[in-house]
Parts: C-alpha cells; structure tokens; sequence
C-alpha cells in the first residue's frame, strides 16, 4: 500500500487512462496495476480528502492522505474519475409531496436536475452530522441535504412536515 503525502515537487505521472476510459496507478516499484477505482474516504463530512485506489481483486492498491502530492494532470484525471462513480445526487428544493403521510412521493430539484421519488417512511430521513440529512427513497437511492436551513422557505415547511 502507499501513502502519498504533500511534496514541493510533484512526482511524474502515477495515474493513467487506458483506452477503455480505465484508470490504473504506478506504484512506487514503477509497476502499473489496474484498472483502480477511487474511493472517497469520507464522502459525506469530508468530500475533499482522502482517496483510496481500490485494484481490479478488490484490495486497496494506494491510499491517498491528500491529493497535494499528486500533479495537477494526475490530481484533475482523479478527480475526472472521482465524479464519474459517485452519486449522492444533492436535494436543492422540495417542489411538491404528495402527501404528508409516508409513503409519499416527493419532486426534488437536485444538483443533478429535477427528479421524483417515493419515501417509504420518516426513518428515510436521517440526520448524518450537524446540519447534514440523508434522505433514501424506496429504491435505495440515497439524497444529500446540506443544510436545509439553506433551503427556501417553502421547502423547509415540506421537509419540518417529516422531522
């Protein structure tokens, strides 16, 4: 496993696409292996930090403490990368619920456009950490809110409704 922490000056290329859009990493042996995917240590409290490459077998193949160690073509195919597997679609404004018991099906503005889904119960609601909720719909899918004191008026009424 390596760990890559901040340097001055930045190593050469570690990570490289192949031609299938597959991402691979050359270790400290100047080995690559792949194809890697980046996981997000923490996702949700800390969505700029730390990185693990998981390999083709399942294992972590690197861990990245900070992407500061990395050059700014291989910080930028990373981060390319990073966006492309995570979805945790960010919930912008409640727009309509069909109604205030549970199931209810609710229209959504999200980062990722407008969308409906339907929330089985209040327990699909959950507070993650101070001013962070997580909301799953029916299939599993999983919906960020901020902060919802952030959100307009309106949608803060729908949401105190499921609090």
């Amino acid at each position: 496993m390596t760990v890559v922490a901040p340097v001055d000056n930045p190593p050469p290329a570690r990570l490289r696409e192949d031609a299938l859009g597959r991402l691979h990493w050359r270790g400290d042996d100047g080995q690559w292996c792949g194809p890697v995917t980046p996981v997000r240590a923490f996702p949700i409290q800390a969505p700029h930090g730390e990185v693990a490459l998981v390999g083709p077998h399942g294992h972590e193949v690197a861990y990245l403490a900070t992407l500061d160690g990395l050059s700014a073509d291989d910080r930028a195919l990373l981060l390319q990368h990073l966006q492309r597997h995570a979805f945790l679609p960010r919930i912008t404004r409640l727009v309509e619920v069909s109604s205030f018991a549970t199931p209810s099906t609710w229209t959504v503005d999200t980062d990722r456009g407008r969308t409906r889904f339907v929330l089985k119960g209040e327990e699909d609601i959950r507070r993650i950490a101070p001013g962070v909720l997580l909301v799953q719909d029916a299939y599993g899918v999983q919906y960020l809110i901020r902060d919802p004191h952030t959100l307009d008026r309106h949608s803060r009424r729908l949401l105190d409704r499921f609090m």
